[in-house]
């Protein structure tokens, strides 16, 4: 780092003393604040960015101890390297000194070579401190993040965008206290259809703005692929690789410097001007930081691809149960979206309305097991072939078995024959012995079995069904329904026949 970055803050109520320092420093690149008392130096130094203080002990009002032992106690500057200079020779003043918080001691008349000694040894500690704690704070921001990826991590929800903002609030410089952190971050990512998407980040007025921008694809394959994060500093931006494509972005910022950067195939994240020289150990965090997110990217995918095949089977069985009935397919679909509708208007939560979306498709899915002969007799069925098609609820829980996925299905394939008043099969139900997506079930399979023509009867349109349902036709009673879900039905009838319109064999 350039010394010119460094502002020494120099306090004394000697005009003469104040020339001479900047005489001293002012040739040796270093920037000079000036303040002729302690109040005054307190007031720069809690608002200004101070990298040392030569600070005067003899001064009216508020001496040097004073606010050595003021800044000390200050959460926000008590890191500042603090040199006492003193004409004050004796043991108990420099014993004082160093209890309110001194660094070190110059002596008037002092010498500039000594003067120069100091100051650097004091700066490159006090660089040495800051990078120790940029580390921990970079091992707790790690630490933190993961914590939080775990606690909130969907894997069917995962939003790669979304991922990198919460890395970017981490890393950007928000405030002026944050010097040490990027100006400016650019990210590439790859979203969809294999290109790669290029947003900006920067701080403007305490907040962060992102934009997308636009870097062309023969642009962005120049830059530099590696399998790591890498730093680069000012003596060698153009050594990076880098400088020809951030140079064609507009609204950049200049000059561009001290840079941290991993570029990958799937995702890219340049941040840029520190406020400090950047080392392996900037480049070590970004590493983690994108290692995490591309980690759990790789698991969302691989779950997503699982849960896809899993619905595919779910669907494929579905159907399979059809294959032999006189619905087609669509039946099944429009039942599960008569579910959803009465689920919603009950009140039920998110995670049992997509539930029950998905798995109300596997409803009559024990109809597998029933003969074909029975399923197409175009006739009544005798007494015992309809006591074979009872069967087919028993068939379907024996079919979807014990898995958690499943459970639901299980249920809904178990007990949707099952009425109110305990005229239903296979065991008679009564009321809420019949868990409520059975319950459900009930209505949204009886409403779409009205709509279409059987043997035994035409298909009714939606009046007459709604009437069948809620008045009763002597076969199909209200009493056979759980009350709340019949009202549910009736307040939300209108929906069911345009979901019935919608997916019309």
């Amino acid at each position: 780092m350039k010394e010119s970055r460094y502002r020494i803050l120099c306090v004394d109520d000697e005009q003469s003393n104040l020339k001479l320092l900047d005489a001293i420093l002012l040739p040796r690149g270093f920037e000079v604040v000036k303040a002729s008392n302690g109040k005054e130096a307190m007031l720069i130094v809690l608002k200004e960015k101070i990298d040392l203080m030569l600070l005067d002990v003899m001064m009216p009002e508020m001496n040097g101890f004073e606010v050595c032992r003021t800044i000390r106690d200050v959460d926000e500057v008590r890191h500042i390297p603090v040199v006492l200079i003193t004409a004050l020779h004796d043991k108990m003043d420099r014993i004082k000194g160093i209890e309110a918080g001194a660094d070190d001691f110059v002596s008037k008349p002092f010498d500039k070579d000594e003067l120069l000694a100091r100051v650097n040894m004091l700066l490159t500690m006090r660089n040495l401190n800051a990078r120790l704690n940029t580390a921990y704070e970079g091992m707790k921001n790690i630490t933190q993040h993961g914590r939080e990826l775990l606690k909130h991590f969907d894997p069917l929800n995962f939003d790669l965008i979304f991922e990198i903002d919460r890395v970017v609030n981490k890393f950007l410089r928000i405030e002026e206290k944050d010097a040490d952190k990027p100006q400016m971050i650019i990210v590439g990512a790859v979203i969809e259809n294999y290109k790669m998407t290029w947003y900006v980040y920067e701080a403007l007025s305490g907040r962060i703005e992102k934009r997308l921008i636009d870097i062309p694809y023969k642009d962005a394959a120049n830059l530099p692929v590696n399998s790591k994060a890498l730093f680069f500093n000012e003596d060698y931006m153009e050594q990076s690789g880098l400088m020809p494509v951030l140079e064609k972005i507009p609204g950049i910022v200049h000059p561009i410097e001290n840079i941290v950067c991993y570029i990958g195939s799937d995702i890219c994240f340049i941040a840029l001007n520190y406020g400090r020289m950047v080392g392996s150990y900037d480049a070590t965090v970004l590493d983690s930081f994108v290692f995490q997110t591309l980690l759990l990217k790789a698991i969302s995918g691989q779950i997503k691809a699982v849960e896809d095949a899993f619905e595919y089977v779910v669907k494929a069985l579905a159907r399979a149960s059809e294959a032999n009935d006189e619905d087609t397919g669509n039946h099944i679909l429009r039942v599960a979206e008569n579910c959803v509708v009465l689920a919603e208007k009950l009140g039920c939560d998110n995670k049992f309305i997509n539930e029950i979306r998905f798995q109300a498709i596997m409803h009559d899915v024990g109809k597998i097991s029933i003969p074909s002969g029975i399923l197409k007799k175009p006739g009544k069925l005798t007494e015992e072939e309809f006591e074979e098609m009872k069967k087919h609820p028993l068939y379907g829980a024996k079919i979807l078995g014990d898995h958690p996925m499943l459970k639901m299905a299980k249920v809904i394939a178990l007990t949707h024959h099952e009425k109110w008043d305990g005229s239903g099969y296979p065991y008679g139900f009564v009321e809420k012995m019949t868990p409520i997506e059975g319950r459900i079930m009930a209505i949204a399979d009886i409403y779409d079995a009205l709509r279409n023509a059987r043997v035994y009867k035409p298909a009714f349109d939606h009046e007459k069904t709604c009437r069948i349902i809620l008045e009763g036709d002597g076969r199909t009673m209200p009493s056979h329904f759980d009350p709340a879900v019949l009202k549910a039905f009736e307040e939300c009838a209108p929906k069911f026949k345009e979901i019935y319109e919608r997916l019309k064999d």
